[in-house]
């Protein structure tokens, strides 16, 4: 069945061309994805479905009774308003009598209350409102929701659940979401993810985060150069099939250049083009010149690099025994972490939204004091820090000013660049770099502010939320550039994509003050946490899982070691790490094409070496074994 339907839509915004006859079916049970570059006009579409935005041209045909909802992108105010005002006004008038009655019937009952409560319910029944009031309650229940408590009361993910709580109240045959993760910690992702799995309806999904992508839907929408292009399939499946459609379209281009160049030198001989009988190739001329004219280019890609700095000393952090709790609170938002952090280490630091993952920063920058234990930093350390609120930034200067601070030319890595040069590395024009930075997009300050930090020489790169409103080419090349980078990364993000493919060891705030770290990325993460607390509920009666739980809140303290063997067990993670990274890069040198063809002696020696280095290897993960049955 058919929901809506694009034809032949067009719309500009000034010289700029969002969309160009572009031709659009939405039908039930779709969970479509749309994807595109920052500032594609994405968000845009999603407005003209919703016919807040009417085309220039073309038009748009919308089923007759179809029940759409949206969730936007920006989080909702943090006012006074009830949870259940906010999700009753879904059903407009009826919801605004519904609030009203409930608020009522919770006061004092005098002579006007009543005469009030009486026209309200004689209002509702009309309306078939106490079968509406039954929705608002089941979804309350089913989102865990507090129908009293207020807006301001409530964090960031629990403001958006509330939300997707009144977009799903109505029923909607057709949900659409802009960028639904943003704000949201990862357990509220993953419960988001639950939820949307779970929707019968059509589905529209704007969002950077790859794995909600790759779970939730089965067609690809891509808005590019202002056409649109359909891939049927799993969001792999699109990656896959817009590769090899870019080759094609380059191929193409390539032929038909040529073809326009030899036109192009066939029109200069003059004479032979002005008889009658080639008037036909001239007007054909005429139009491959049109084509080419309108042709848009495929939008470059980012090629951003990070200034070196000096190399820090080996250890970059040692954390002991390290306790943090905030004056007159009884709880521990850190309770007794010890961790040592290597250079070259790239450590993803992930929890719920307030459980202390900034202040953990905060302490290892020296920013606040422990409650108790150490914190001692290396040497030379130079630090770039990336601030998820942008306070780096200043909104009435441009990008140029903001970056290279009135000068025409910045240093990267010893070579002089002139700072437009430098930002178009960024995907900034000279006029978007000449914009003032409060008029720019979210995805276009972050990436401003990349340019800022990675401008700057460092060997501590300390990255707050990088990801949020970045498009996927920037944050797939971010993650390249995080691999190659050799110092030291500390990451708070919730993108599990992302961690996954950037961070050697996590550090997990668990709850009640547990931190606890571990080698390996999200899913390895995910997969040891999943395993302890499961085990442990397996194994006692349910009377007890509250017991097992806090057991696992002190999990590491219960260890039956000597403090010897426990820092040690606590140092093998950082030492396997280290040595993996040199195994790793000896067998990288071995594979080389050329490596064979030294000396005989050095090709003996580095594969002494390598054997050697794999022997300590397979030692420590012997070592680390024991201490772990111990």
């Amino acid at each position: 069945m058919e929901f809506i339907k694009f034809e032949q839509c067009s719309l500009h915004y000034g010289e700029q061309v969002l969309m160009d006859n572009i031709d659009l079916s939405i039908n039930k049970g779709q969970k479509i994805c749309l994807v595109g570059r920052n500032g594609a006009g994405k968000s845009t579409l999603l407005k003209m479905i919703m016919g807040q935005v009417k085309p220039d041209d073309g038009s748009i045909w919308c089923r007759q009774g179809l029940r759409m909802a949206c969730l936007d992108q920006e989080l909702p105010e943090a006012n006074e308003v009830t949870v259940y005002d906010v999700v009753a006004s879904a059903f407009q008038e009826v919801g605004e009598y519904l609030a009203e009655y409930r608020d009522l019937s919770m006061q004092e009952h005098h002579e006007t209350t009543l005469s009030r409560l009486d026209r309200l319910q004689q209002r509702i029944e009309s309306q078939d409102g106490w079968l509406l009031q039954q929705r608002v309650d089941a979804v309350l229940s089913r989102f865990s929701l507090n129908a009293d408590a207020t807006m301001k009361s409530l964090s960031g993910g629990w403001r958006r659940r509330v939300l997707l709580a009144k977009a799903l109240v109505i029923d909607p045959e057709l949900l659409l979401l802009d960028e639904p993760t943003n704000h949201l910690d990862i357990e509220s992702i993953e419960w988001l993810e639950q939820q949307l799995g779970l929707f019968k309806g059509a589905l529209i999904i704007i969002s950077h985060d790859r794995r909600l992508l790759q779970q939730l839907s089965n067609c690809i929408v891509e808005l590019d150069r202002g056409h649109l292009w359909t891939y049927n399939g799993t969001y792999q499946n699109f990656l896959d099939d817009k590769e090899k459609r870019l080759e094609t379209e380059a191929r193409h281009h390539v032929l038909f250049d040529k073809r326009l160049a030899e036109e192009e030198r066939w029109i200069r001989q003059g004479i032979k083009a002005r008889r009658t009988r080639n008037e036909g190739r001239v007007r054909q001329l005429k139009k491959m010149r049109e084509e080419r004219q309108q042709r848009r280019e495929v939008q470059g890609k980012s090629h951003f690099v990070i200034e070196k700095g000096v190399a820090s000393g080996k250890v970059v952090f040692e954390l002991e025994q390290l306790r943090f709790r905030w004056p007159k609170d009884e709880n521990w938002l850190i309770d007794n972490f010890s961790s040592r952090i290597l250079r070259g280490d790239r450590i993803g630091i992930i929890g719920g939204n307030g459980t202390g993952k900034s202040t953990l920063v905060q302490l290892m920058l020296r920013q606040l004091n422990p409650t108790s234990g150490t914190v001692r930093q290396g040497t030379k350390l130079c630090i770039a820090y990336f601030d998820q609120q942008r306070d780096q930034l200043d909104l009435a200067k441009n990008a140029i000013d903001n970056i290279a601070g009135g000068r025409e030319f910045i240093t990267i890595n010893g070579k002089d660049i002139h700072v437009i040069s430098y930002l178009k590395d960024f995907l900034f024009t000279g006029e978007r770099a000449r914009t003032p930075v409060g008029t720019l997009s979210g995805g276009e300050r972050n990436r401003i502010l990349l340019a800022k930090l990675f401008s700057q020489p460092s060997n501590l790169l300390i990255l707050d939320e990088p990801t949020n409103d970045l498009d996927v080419e920037t944050l797939e090349l971010l993650e390249e550039r995080l691999l190659d980078y050799q110092g030291t990364v500390l990451l708070v993000s919730h993108d599990r994509v992302f961690l996954d493919n950037v961070v050697t060891n996590i550090i997990a705030f668990e709850g009640r003050g547990c931190v606890t770290s571990y080698v390996g990325g999200y899913s390895y993460w995910q997969k040891q946490f999943s395993s302890l607390a499961g085990a442990e509920q397996k194994q006692l009666p349910e009377t007890e899982v509250k017991a097992a739980e806090t057991k696992r809140s002190s999990f590491k303290e219960t260890r039956k070691l000597t403090y010897k063997l426990q820092r040690e067990l606590d140092q093998m993670p950082e030492k396997i790490a280290v040595q993996e990274a040199l195994v790793s890069a000896l067998n990288d040198k071995v594979a080389t094409g050329d490596f064979y063809q030294q000396a005989h002696n050095m090709v003996s020696e580095t594969l002494g070496e390598l054997a050697k280095q794999q022997d300590i290897l397979d030692s420590l993960y012997e070592r680390w074994e024991e201490l772990e049955s111990l």
